[in-house]
């Protein structure tokens, strides 16, 4: 049976600290998950797609960013860069777990958590396999001038996005306009009647392992 367990790790420039779910089937390949701007890493989206990977045999770290390690609550203020090295650390811990140069890295967030993964990997296109970005946060809701995709442009890395049809943070469209600019691999899965948080009590039980299916299909496309 898959578990997980507490997750320290202060080797690197940022401590990393989380919750690390271990396969009973390990595929040797590892997943760094992390989360939205008002959430930690035991919200249940995460904690959801976590046992679900784990369960098809990735190693899983779901980790609380730099900012929510130094408050428990409010949102991230100025702390983009340093939540960004608090990402590279935990991917650099997760390669250390795995031990192995042939590993697969994937790295992943939900909304804010996304946006920061998808900004260190276009400025380090090496640094992981491909991403995982869970509800996007393409604009502020209702401001679709103030878009977030000024970096969309030198990503390297295949990505997975995965969004609500009634996230008012990006609509479909605006999703797939702004997909195009983006010289990597990526695919749009759309979760039809979900708003910015995906996971409901209509979709709970079959919406984690959908991300994975659709995940696994993608990267083994590559």
């Amino acid at each position: 049976m898959d578990s997980f367990q507490e997750f320290v790790d202060s080797s690197g420039v940022e401590p990393v600290r989380g919750f690390l779910h271990t396969p009973s089937a390990p595929d040797g390949s590892a997943l760094v998950l992390t989360h939205s701007a008002g959430a930690n890493c035991q919200a249940p989206l995460l904690v959801a797609v976590a046992d679900a990977f784990a369960t098809a045999g990735l190693t899983v770290l779901r980790c609380d960013l730099p900012f929510r390690q130094a408050k428990p609550h409010g949102p991230p203020m100025r702390t983009a860069e340093r939540d960004q090295a608090g990402l590279r650390a935990a991917v650099e811990a997760m390669r250390r777990k795995l031990d192995d140069a042939t590993s697969r890295i994937f790295l992943g967030g939900h909304s804010y958590g996304g946006r920061m993964a998808s900004i260190l990997a276009a400025s380090e296109p090496e640094l992981v396999d491909a991403l995982l970005l869970l509800s996007y946060p393409l604009h502020p809701p209702r401001q679709p001038q103030q878009l977030r995709r000024q970096h969309f442009a030198k990503l390297q890395t295949p990505t997975l996005f995965v969004s609500g049809g009634r996230d008012t943070f990006g609509t479909v469209a605006e999703m797939e306009a702004a997909l195009e600019l983006i010289p990597a691999r990526t695919r749009l899965l759309t979760i039809e009647g979900a708003g910015h948080e995906l996971l409901s009590k209509r979709n709970g039980d079959a919406l984690p392992g959908l991300i994975v299916e659709a995940f696994r299909d993608f990267v083994a496309a590559a």
